[in-house]
């Protein structure tokens, strides 16, 4: 029976016209890129006005604030004045698409312009120093935050439980890295009535909408050096980017792009989307399964770290036998990895068949703790990344070092370190490749002698070592910032929006499991249940918003954490099925021989749901997000401009037909919806 949901994928034209302009991807996407004279704006005092798409933006210029006038006649703060001050301005220079003037106190060089309908401001400096720019939030109108916390958040900016600080679980007073604890280079914030807010206001009752179909999207490229803090004032949740201009780290430049949406929770992700497209730097998984087609058995695939019996020929054959399709299946660097035939089985199945390895760790090889930490010659220490003082970065686990990835670069056309590594790690014919924290934002400076580098160079390093691998192998890192999406196929880790409280849980082996026995080791297998308020942070689908599958989907496909398999968290494994259907997302599991044989079913019966959605939307674009109800539990997606079409009730009752906790999938061409109920499987 079809459930009686409405089956528009948007709201009122004028409030959907931004979010449809940017995942159109058209170059021209606001209509003002080719207007010069236009673009230019104007100039009355200290009042800079330049046109963006859906109204004006006007900046002063001897304060940085910023507000916009809409084209229905609103007024919207962008910003408030930098934080501090700024000293008093330099004379203003008109330029061809905008203003050029300066903060001599600051030793500031400020222009400003219209790019593509949106406004642009770059800051450069002339010396160290820090700005606290832009100050967001502000604008009594802002009723809901996004933040690209993993997969991303919709934070109701009175939302009690979010105003607490971070020992709460909460975000109030808490300070994060732009570079390395957000998926994206991102926030927004969705506007409500005059004065108000379209949430409830009440703690944990998130509204129906996130505005009145007005929003902001503030992008920050020049994320190295920057970082975003929250602050919470008078209950309500505000932000404040802040820049550190530093030579030897090479952030002297800042970059900030403000846009205005239609208050959609995921306008700011489809706003970096057309961005990247705009600038080149978007991926494409399509084209990726052209260069390689073992990138296409992504498509439809699950995700499983093998264990024991898990890892032979044989536990292959079984999954096989239970309806299995597709499958990607890694294993650790341990002692008895894959071998030979269980993955010629692997591959013959359909499956993807991958190690786990990392070129960030070096130990003494005598007594290294993992043959990913042991090198040859004196890659380590001679390759340890070195402090400002000389001494060492020390590495995994407070054991060994990490290793410059400069010193590899520089080493690797004469020694062939790295290619050698790949190679030995393959020669069982793997098709696949696993390499950890490559792709993450833990980036360092190194000072060590004839591999100094800034955490610039050490991106753009990691970034050649990657585009190298995947030329021949489908490869995956850990939590994959935006930046390397068009190198990767998949990740592991950008689906979860991790809790701080998350790494001290893990750290507590009698808790969480340690890494044994060898065949199961507890830290993958054993189930926990997680704290309150880390349930909430994490898993709470009312403050759910599919940002990185906006900016990212059908470029790369994303996971959860590899240590979060399905079935270590009971508690929520029907919010995370739903989730994953939701958008279009692979489960990962954790799987042994007596694991396969009590969960494979279960596994079988998700896998052969999502694997028809998933090949047919996984290559597309994430086009239209919704809630359908006023508490935000019947949510829906729109793949492709239609080609799939995603309702989940994350509920216990039924809505419209579709009951709580299940959810309806319609490929084009469906005469009526696919229903999946997860808990029905989950014993």
């Amino acid at each position: 029976m079809k459930p009686h949901l409405p089956k528009t994928t948007g709201r009122r034209p004028r409030a959907t016209r931004v979010l449809a302009a940017s995942l159109a991807l058209t170059a021209t996407t606001f209509g003002v890129a080719g207007c010069d004279s236009a673009a230019a704006g104007t100039l009355e005092g200290s009042r800079l006005m330049l046109p963006v798409a859906g109204g004006t933006a006007v900046v002063d210029t001897a304060s940085l604030a910023v507000n916009a006038h809409t084209d229905d006649g609103r007024q919207l703060v962008l910003s408030a004045p930098a934080g501090g001050g700024l000293g008093k301005p330099g004379p203003v220079t008109r330029t061809a698409d905008g203003a050029r003037w300066s903060y001599p106190a600051k030793g500031l060089k400020v222009t400003a312009s219209s790019e593509r309908g949106r406004l642009r401001i770059r800051l450069r400096a002339d010396r160290d120093g820090s700005v606290d720019w832009p100050v967001t939030g502000t604008d009594r109108a802002a009723s809901a935050v996004q933040l690209p916390r993993g997969e991303g958040l919709d934070i109701p900016v009175r939302d009690a439980f979010w105003n607490a600080g971070s020992e709460k679980g909460g975000l109030g007073g808490s300070t994060l890295d732009m570079g390395e604890a957000l998926a994206l280079p991102l926030w927004g914030y969705s506007m409500g009535g005059s004065g108000g807010s379209s949430g409830s206001g009440e703690p944990g009752r998130p509204g129906a909408s996130g505005g009145d179909g007005l929003g902001v999207s503030y992008l920050t490229p020049t994320d190295l050096g920057t970082s975003l803090r929250f602050t919470s004032t008078r209950g309500r949740l505000r932000t404040t980017a802040a820049h550190a201009f530093d030579a030897g780290e090479g952030t002297r430049d800042y970059d900030v792009s403000f846009s205005l949406t239609d208050g959609n929770p995921v306008a700011p992700a489809a706003d970096y989307r057309s961005y990247l497209s705009q600038h080149g730097q978007l991926g494409s998984l399509r084209k990726k399964i052209e260069r390689n087609p073992a990138n296409g058995k992504l498509l439809g695939a699950f995700h499983a770290y093998v264990w024991g019996d898990a890892r032979t020929a044989a536990g292959v054959d079984t999954l096989k036998k239970l309806g299995v399709d597709r499958m990607w299946l890694g294993y650790d660097a341990g002692p008895d990895p894959m071998n030979a035939q269980a993955v010629r089985a692997a591959k013959k199945a359909g499956y993807l068949v991958g190690p786990y390895d990392t070129f960030a760790n070096g130990q003494d090889p005598k007594t290294a703790d993992s043959p990913t930490s042991a090198w040859p010659a004196r890659v380590f220490p001679d390759f340890c990344v070195r402090k400002a003082d000389g001494t060492p970065e020390t590495g995994f686990g407070n054991r060994g070092c990490y290793l410059s990835s400069r010193a590899f670069e520089n080493a690797e056309p004469t020694k062939h370190y790295l290619a050698d590594r790949t190679r030995s790690m393959v020669a069982n014919g793997a098709d696949s490749y696993f390499l950890d924290v490559d792709a993450t934002g833990e980036l360092f400076r190194d000072h060590g002698t004839g591999h100094e580098m800034t955490k610039a160079g050490d991106r753009a390093n990691r970034l050649a070592r990657m585009r190298r691998l995947s030329q021949h192998l489908v490869l995956g890192s850990e939590a994959a910032q935006s930046w390397a999406n068009k190198v990767l196929a998949y990740d592991h880790g950008s689906g979860t929006p991790v809790d701080d409280g998350l790494w001290k849980l893990e750290r507590d082996r009698k808790t969480w499991g340690g890494y044994y026995p060898e065949k199961a080791p507890g830290a993958f297998f054993k189930p926990v249940r997680l704290p309150r308020r880390m349930a909430t942070a994490m898993y709470d689908p009312r403050y759910r918003a599919p940002l990185y599958e906006t900016a990212l989907h059908g470029s790369l496909v994303n996971v959860e954490r590899w240590e979060l398999s399905y079935e270590k968290l009971p508690a929520q494994k029907t919010t995370r099925a739903l989730l994953a259907m939701l958008y279009n997302t692979p489960l990962n599991y954790a799987l042994d021989g007596p694991t396969i044989a009590k969960n494979g079913p279960g596994l079988a019966a998700l896998q052969k749901y999502f694997s028809p959605l998933h090949r047919a939307a996984g290559t597309e674009q994430l086009t239209s997000f919704r809630w359908l109800t006023g508490d935000r539990t019947v949510q829906r997606t729109v793949f492709g401009n239609g080609k799939l079409t995603v309702t989940a009730n994350f509920g216990t009752k039924a809505v419209g037909g579709l009951p709580g906790g299940c959810v309806d999938a319609e490929l084009a061409g469906d005469t009526q919806p696919r229903r999946l109920c997860p808990a029905q499987l989950n014993g």
